[in-house]
């Protein structure tokens, strides 16, 4: 009987409580709150996202060339959630084109139930090659694994784009090499990424799996080996036109 007075009187002080600042505070104050309590939570969640000092420390000199970054992932079956992330799709995304985690802005890559995956919307999509426990600084344009992302072109009719989508879904060995995807995330493996986001961008892209942090996310060091002519459907100059 106490429990449920002490429950009741809980709810009838909170609801007073509420009603109280509702009242003594105008909208626009309100809102205010709402904003400055929004950027406090932007600000931490870009905390949680980044990867430690000491990470940052390891890469310290590859950091200092162009086009190279140092990203955590989070994994999306985790993270994914409202309760847990307010960023769109959890921090388990992310574009080397427009640097940031928020899902919907061309993602390029993906961190769910422990594959690397790439293409994730309408017709875009893209291809995965594991290299191996290589560095980065190794990965080049001329490299072996590097010729047939580099020299692949995306398909500019939107049938054989889901058609390629299919493909490289179920995965494809060329010259004894699989390209995939989706590929298992394995620390100390660098791979390569080429990312094809109709109307957005399309990218090649080396990067390193450095780290699995105790909740699963993973800190990866990415590398832009080259930026291609922004990829067109049929569709989409029709649709233009």
């Amino acid at each position: 009987m106490k429990r449920i007075f002490a429950t009741v009187l809980f709810v009838t002080l909170s609801a007073f409580s509420i009603s109280v600042i509702g009242q003594s505070e105008s909208r626009e104050d309100l809102l205010k709150r709402i904003e400055s309590k929004r950027a406090e939570l932007s600000i931490l969640e870009n905390s949680f996202l980044a990867p430690s000092e000491d990470d940052r420390a390891t890469y310290a000199e590859f950091l200092k060339q162009e086009d190279t970054g140092l990203i955590r992932l989070l994994p999306r079956e985790v993270y994914d959630q409202e309760t847990k992330m307010t960023i769109r799709g959890g921090g388990a995304f992310y574009s080397f084109v427009r640097l940031t985690h928020a899902y919907g802005y061309g993602s390029d890559i993906m961190l769910d139930q422990g594959q690397l995956g790439v293409g994730f919307a309408g017709a875009d999509y893209g291809i995965l090659v594991k290299m191996g426990d290589i560095p980065l600084e190794q990965v080049a344009l001329n490299h072996p694994s590097s010729q047939f992302m580099f020299s692949y072109r995306p398909a500019t009719e939107e049938p054989r784009a889901r058609a390629e989508y299919r493909q490289f879904g179920a995965g494809q060995t060329i010259d004894g090499t699989l390209y995939k995807s989706r590929l298992r995330a394995e620390v100390n493996t660098t791979y390569l990424l080429r990312s094809i986001d109709y109307g957005t961008s399309d990218v090649l892209v080396a990067f390193r799996v450095f780290r699995k942090d105790s909740d699963g996310s993973l800190i990866i060091a990415w590398k832009l080996l080259n930026k291609f002519p922004r990829p067109e459907l049929a569709r989409t100059a029709q649709a233009t036109n």
